[in-house]
């Protein structure tokens, strides 16, 4: 049975949401793995798009944790690396004769460009875990929406455990790598993915500034 009242629960809550932050600098020290754990079920929690996966005699989430130094991780470095260098070729071939994508698109290239100069993703391979979630694919295809909700979660789970935690947004490109997909077991082509990295912050960042709820609300009759 719960000992704390409601308020004591959306104070907690309330810091949680307040202090999660998106963390891109990690200490090399390895978290245990009970946390991980944690972190896990919390996304296995999440909500999902139960009407689009169907009845499935698999489930239709699977986790695949890869820690800094393993073989593994040396093995999905490169896959993941390659990926951005052909997202950045593609875009920069998109943007040559699009102006208006051009304008819309300038800040991203320079953040893939960036990547490409330091030689590595961040997140893989610079935390000492990364984390891959795969949604099996359905009907009406939204398993990027239902992968978001479990990594929301994830993410507040990592924040109460005061563990950094970052988004991989790129490996959502890799769900139909055969590379990338034979390494995690799975069909390309099959499967959403998304990707995070989980650590020991570096350094401490301040709460988040927002607005006030009302000053972005609207009402309606």
């Amino acid at each position: 049975m719960c000992t704390i009242n409601q308020d004591q629960k959306n104070a907690i809550l309330d810091e949680i949401l307040a202090t999660r932050r998106s963390y891109r600098m990690f200490l090399p020290v390895i978290p245990p793995e009970d946390d991980i754990r944690r972190i896990i079920h919390a996304g296995l929690l999440a909500p999902y798009a139960a009407a689009a996966v169907g009845s499935s005699k698999d489930y239709f989430r699977r986790f695949f944790v890869f820690r800094n130094g393993s073989a593994s991780m040396a093995a999905v470095q490169p896959l993941v690396f390659r990926q951005v260098t052909a997202m950045a070729a593609a875009l920069d071939h998109d943007m040559a004769d699009k102006p208006r994508l051009r304008a819309q698109a300038v800040t991203f290239a320079q953040r893939l460009s960036m990547i490409q100069k330091m030689g590595t993703v961040p997140g893989v391979g610079t935390a000492p875990y990364y984390i891959v979630v795969a949604e099996k694919k359905g009907f009406p295809p939204v398993g990027q929406q239902s992968l978001a909700h479990c990594l929301e979660n994830m993410w507040l789970k990592a924040t109460a455990l005061e563990l950094g935690f970052q988004l991989v947004s790129i490996t959502a490109q890799l769900g139909d790598d055969p590379a990338f997909c034979e390494i995690l077991g799975i069909t390309a082509g099959e499967w959403e993915l998304a990707g995070c990295a989980v650590g020991f912050p570096k350094d401490e960042l301040s709460p988040a500034i927002r607005p006030a709820a009302d000053d972005v609300t609207r009402w309606m009759d």
